[in-house]
């Protein structure tokens, strides 16, 4: 699936370039190292928007990552299509993906890190969610 969406990305960056533009949206100091390979298939979103736009600070015309929005429509577009009947948000993978970690038995401070919390209480918050019966100690022999 990920081939196919870098496929389809790939098509409409060759459209940009035809029609003139192309360069990625970079912060201003990569734009101004980099212009002259900023136009390269390699720098473009895997996400990118549907509409081309002025870069805010270097006016520049160019293409920047899907809006959060655009995000949130589609994944509520997938799952009431998939029939899911829960609310589910681009933070419900997060919150997902610190649970597994913990349940997997994973060390609280490397999920801190992963999750980028400045304190430790915010990431606690996932223990609550487990329950207080489970130690995050893995038997060897679940592995096996």
């Amino acid at each position: 699936t990920l081939k196919s969406q870098m496929k389809l990305v790939k098509k409409l960056h060759e459209t940009d370039l035809s029609d003139g533009f192309g360069l990625a949206s970079l912060p201003i100091s990569l734009i101004r190292k980099y212009r002259s390979n900023a136009s390269k298939f390699h720098w473009q979103h895997i996400f990118p928007a549907s509409r081309r736009c002025m870069h805010p600070s270097d006016n520049y015309v160019c293409r920047h990552h899907i809006h959060p929005t655009a995000f949130s429509r589609a994944l509520r577009q997938a799952t009431t299509n998939s029939g899911i009947d829960k609310r589910v948000t681009a933070h419900t993978f997060r919150h997902s993906f610190a649970t597994s970690l913990l349940l997997k038995g994973h060390d609280i401070r490397t999920i801190q890190e992963l999750l980028g919390h400045s304190d430790v209480k915010t990431t606690e918050i996932y223990t609550h969610v487990i329950g207080g019966h489970h130690t995050g100690v893995i038997s060897p022999l679940d592995s096996l």
